[in-house]
């Protein structure tokens, strides 16, 4: 009869075979290896327990080179980044003169400098005289025809606040005229023959770069995958190497990262053309990042293409952009104009429909008034990578306060600056095949813009710099405008609601100073009221109506669900895009009041997710707005009734903006209307092949492990999972960051802590720390397999069976 010691033995045998065998098959070895190397492991051990089979097994991984790392083809340790090749990027100073370091073969002055200069000229004229006239008629309807002090005030926030939305409308109308009548002149697209294109040409090296921050890793190696693939379908694949450049903070996303890039390289057969890297410290944020990969490895390609983390290109798209500059020496940066895709929400898919509907008219426009002197918007363009290393380097700003630091909104001022240097900036608005997603709630919209106003509001500091051109002055005074109108708008309701309740409440004065025996009466003109009001009205909504007529010309009204479909979505935009505006005004103001008033914004990732905001969400960031609504509508319906119905645009928006903002965050309402064949665009009646296959992307399932750890939770994976430890290993000896330095005493607690209570008692600043730290998480590892303790053993979701 077997013993109880001999049941006991045998169990304790089989828990350790157990334990070594999933370790082996976590590793990703060939079968035949794995079961070599198990069956050695416990032919040296024979009956033992877990601990002994861990650390023979361990022995033999490391005879054979395999416990440090994952190996690659030539049996190197793999790397995610190719060997660096120093280069210098040298901030200027950005108040110095720049006549000395222009390239000498660009001094020359370019053709098309005569013509924006007139076409310019025109716009300022076109500008002034309706925002003068409509001013006058403004100071002509008031009750004391701008006389008094508060008068004059509503009418001069009155005239700067037309002559800002007069732009927009004659941008609009000669973005209209140039597409209506093909007046495509300059456009950089149209320069270079197509007929004398060799498409078999070789083409020069071209790095694409996708600067990541705590984003969703799936859609961001799905998105990657689609362009790898549409670069592959051109047959110029070799020419373009794609850089994963992470600024992350969050451990178990750095660790997800890691993981997602090895699946891709190892699907797609992509090792040494998709690279991937980490930042140890993501000083001045994405522009940073940027500057970091120019700095290393930015002498390799003559040109570089910016991603957002979920932008989208046609490989024939990049191509086309290559051959472009190829053929442009000139020209320092392109421009794409991405459309907006992917949005289900009933925010989103308005934001998608003006972008689709508008967006090519103001492009358009954008091109006929500035030419060469275009802005970059950081994403969806190609640069031409020496002189930006050379000309474009961004310092922080001197002083104090959020206006100083880091420059948040860098890609205004790295046009202005290879602007200045000699090269054109030119917007490429007539290539197709370009992509992005827009924020899919109002929220998530107002977070982003609360950082792009913060960095806005510091181009202030470049608007009388030394050798900035005046057009890309103009430009910063434009982005500053962006929020710093609606502060004036908030100022002309604001004056305009004083106005109207001290006309209420004050006796009227029909005699003046001065000696008269008939009094003065006041004198109502109500044809300028309705001039003044018809061409508001005119500047703010004729391009919206304008936009049928290209449609049409273009035979893309099916695109956008026929002719009646497309109306009405127009009439739904406005309507919508009217409740809109009054919350951006109060939140656009807040955010200037606060940035002057020195208060910091924060980097956090952006949300890019169709999750609807939930009430409790929307209550906690609109309470002020709503009640600023419902006191505001209550004084003007109390002391002017008449006045109050005007009002109304704004005021209820602002008192339901809580309501507002959910149900146009819901994702049923947008697809509900999709279904419907409203607020449609042609990506979605006629998807491309490349979203077609993001789409696909999306959907392939996440690779195999054998162990029950989520992959968000990298951080545990990377201690637990062999080949996720392996593989981090591996590719903690091709950052080069050095190590981070603790006193012994202190990493000795941390591993005991680490030990004792389990990963989740580990801070964020901890679990980085030990991702850093080869060594330690080494031991850290091997620590964790060994436990034959049930309970510690299943804080890190190693949970055996106890041997009795």
């Amino acid at each position: 009869m077997e013993t109880r010691p001999a049941r006991r033995e045998e169990t304790a045998w089989q828990l350790a075979r157990d334990r070594v065998l999933l370790y082996l098959r976590a590793l990703n070895l060939p079968p035949f290896k794995a079961m070599e190397l198990g069956l050695d492991a416990l032919k040296r051990t024979g009956p033992t327990e877990i601990p002994v089979a861990i650390k023979t097994l361990r022995t033999l991984l490391n005879e054979q080179g395999l416990d440090r790392g994952v190996l690659n083809d030539e049996g190197d340790y793999i790397s995610s980044m190719p060997p660096m090749n120093r280069g210098v990027m040298i901030p200027e100073d950005l108040s110095g003169v720049t006549s000395s370091k222009k390239d000498k073969d660009l001094s020359v002055r370019p053709s098309w400098t005569k013509t924006a200069r007139l076409r310019r000229i025109l716009m300022i004229v076109l500008v002034l005289i309706p925002t003068i006239i409509t001013t006058h008629y403004m100071s002509q309807v008031l009750p004391h025809k701008g006389g008094t002090v508060l008068e004059m005030m509503l009418v001069s926030v009155f005239g700067v606040l037309f002559a800002w939305i007069s732009i927009g409308f004659w941008t609009a109308f000669m973005g209209l005229l140039a597409l209506l009548f093909g007046y495509h002149r300059y456009s950089p697209s149209r320069d270079y023959s197509r007929d004398s294109e060799d498409k078999n040409s070789p083409l020069p090296k071209t790095a694409i770069l996708i600067p990541i921050f705590g984003e969703d890793v799936d859609r961001v190696m799905a998105g990657i995958r689609t362009v790898y693939r549409s670069l592959g379908r051109t047959g110029h694949l070799d020419s373009f190497d794609f850089f994963i450049l992470s600024d992350s903070t969050d451990p178990d996303k750095w660790v997800e990262e890691e993981v997602a890039w090895f699946h891709l390289c190892r699907d797609e057969d992509a090792f040494g053309r998709i690279f991937y890297r980490k930042r140890r410290s993501n000083t001045k944020r994405k522009s940073g990042n940027v500057a970091d990969f120019c700095r290393r490895w930015g002498k390799n390609y003559p040109y570089i293409i910016v991603f957002d983390a979920d932008s989208i290109m046609a490989g024939s798209t990049m191509v086309k952009m290559v051959r472009i500059m190829d053929a442009r020496p000139d020209i320092g940066i392109l421009q794409t104009l991405p459309s907006a895709v992917n949005r289900h929400s009933l925010t989103g898919r308005i934001q998608q429909f003006i972008n689709h509907v508008y967006g090519p008219m103001f492009a358009a426009g954008v091109h006929f008034w500035l030419l060469g002197d275009a802005q970059y918007w950081g994403h969806n363009a190609i640069i031409r990578t020496e002189p930006f290393m050379k000309h474009c380097a961004l310092p922080r700003l001197k002083g104090k306060g959020p206006l100083a630091g880091d420059i948040l909104s860098h890609d205004f001022v790295e046009s202005a600056l290879m602007r200045r240097a000699g090269y054109g900036v030119w917007l490429a608005y007539e290539l197709e095949g370009s992509f992005e997603e827009t924020p899919p709630t109002l929220l998530d919209e107002l977070k982003r813009e609360r950082r792009w106003c913060q960095g806005n509001l510091q181009h202030m500091k470049f608007v009388f710099s030394k050798g900035v051109f005046p057009v890309h002055r103009a430009l910063f005074m434009n982005g500053i405008m962006s929020y710093g109108s609606a502060l004036l708008w908030l100022l002309f309701l604001v004056l305009s609601s004083t106005e109207a309740v001290l006309e209420a409440v004050q006796v009227p004065s029909y005699f003046t100073g001065a000696r008269s025996l008939f009094p003065s009466w006041p004198v109502w003109y109500p044809h300028w009221v309705i001039a003044l009001l018809a061409s508001t009205a005119v500047v703010l909504f004729l391009p919206k109506l304008l936009s049928i007529f290209l449609i049409a010309k273009k035979g893309q009204a099916r695109l956008y669900g026929g002719y009646p479909r497309l109306v009405l979505s127009i009439f739904m935009e406005a309507v919508f895009s009217t409740f809109f505006a009054p919350i951006r005004m109060l939140f656009h103001s807040r955010f200037v009041v606060e940035t002057l008033l020195g208060k910091r914004t924060g980097w956090l990732p952006q949300s890019r997710k169709d999750e609807g905001t939930s009430w409790k969400v929307a209550m906690q960031f609109h309470w002020g707005g709503m009640l600023i609504g419902f006191v505001w509508g209550i004084i003007l319906d109390f002391f002017s009734p008449t006045f109050f119905l005007w009002m109304t645009p704004v005021i209820f928006p602002l008192a339901f903006s809580g309501a507002v903002s959910v149900l146009t965050s819901r994702p049923q309402v947008g697809e509900r209307l999709r279904k419907w064949g409203l607020l449609l665009t042609p990506e979605e009646s006629r998807p491309p092949e490349e979203l077609k296959e993001l789409k696909e992307n999306l959907s392939i399932p996440p690779p195999y492990s054998p162990f029950p750890i989520s992959r968000r939770m990298g951080f545990l994976r990377a201690v637990v999972d062999p080949f996720v430890h392996a593989l981090h290993m591996s590719l903690l000896l091709t950052y080069r960051g050095g190590k981070t330095k603790k006193p012994r005493a202190e990493l000795r607690g941390l591993l005991d802590k680490a030990m004792d209570s389990g990963p989740n008692e580990l801070s964020s600043d901890e679990k980085i720390w030990l991702l850093r730290r080869p060594d330690e998480l080494s031991g850290l590892h091997r620590a964790v397999w060994e436990l034959p303790d049930r309970e510690r053993a299943s804080r890190w979701m190693l949970t055996f069976p106890s041997v009795d």
